[in-house]
């Protein structure tokens, strides 16, 4: 079977039959590449604890019909020890995986832009700099952004009106102005708004200072609009918020 390297980032596993495990990779060079890795539920394993959610990883795997096999694994940073120890960086973490798992449609299709944004977003996590949920609203407003749902917080969504405006709307792209304003919008706090777009652009100054009423209702709006644009809750989202 040819072979191939490339990095990774662990989204998932699953097992298979008594000792193995089906791995979900975002790889760099091919998108969400699936798996399989014999024998690493076994003890003895050489690469077993190299290839958890969240890590980090070189691989080299043969090509196959239906699943791919790795044949070796290298840790390139083990993101999972400090993220697991926290329950607020694990919950968190979780949504990012699942997340960039569910916007990389096309399996074996390069997204080196989401697999880069996914690995910036997991080395934020573990060093602990900022608050998990705020480095989870980042990484879900930027991948959303890259996967062309990149939401408006300064001109109206609808018309392109300069604003600032007051209503927020997830269906239709972000604020909307007075005359474009649908039915069911929110109407989020003027310095939410602003925490909205320091999210999406990564202005951290404006995000670590930010008051805690003006956070939760960032994300809520934040999870509204991955859920409208997902067509479908996420299952981790619930032990995050």
């Amino acid at each position: 079977m040819p072979l191939y390297s490339d990095e990774a980032i662990v989204l998932r596993t699953r097992k298979l039959a008594e000792a193995d495990r089906i791995i979900t990779l975002l790889t760099r060079e091919r998108g969400i590449v699936r798996a399989v890795a014999k024998g690493v539920r076994r003890t003895s394993s050489r690469f077993g604890s190299r290839l958890e959610p969240f890590t980090h990883v070189d691989l080299q795997l043969a090509e196959g019909r239906n699943l791919d096999t790795i044949t070796q694994a290298v840790t390139r940073a083990p993101y999972g020890e400090a993220i697991s120890n926290d329950y607020d960086r694990y919950t968190a973490a979780s949504v990012m995986l699942e997340t960039a798992e569910r916007l990389v449609v096309e399996e074996r299709e390069p997204s080196v832009q989401q697999y880069l944004l996914l690995v910036g977003a997991l080395r934020a996590m573990a060093a602990g700099d900022h608050r998990p949920g705020d480095v989870m609203d980042s990484f879900l407003l930027r991948s959303l952004a890259v996967a062309g749902y990149a939401p408006s917080f300064d001109g109206c969504a609808r018309c392109g009106l300069e604003g600032p405006h007051r209503a927020f709307h997830p269906g239709s792209g972000g604020m909307l102005c007075a005359d474009c304003r649908l039915p069911g919008s929110a109407q989020p706090a003027a310095a939410t708004i602003e925490l909205l777009g320091a999210l999406l652009a990564g202005r951290w100054e404006v995000v670590d200072v930010a008051e805690d009423r003006n956070r939760r209702e960032a994300r809520g709006l934040v999870a509204a609009y991955l859920a409208w644009h997902l067509e479908r809750g996420l299952r981790s989202m619930p032990y995050a918020t």
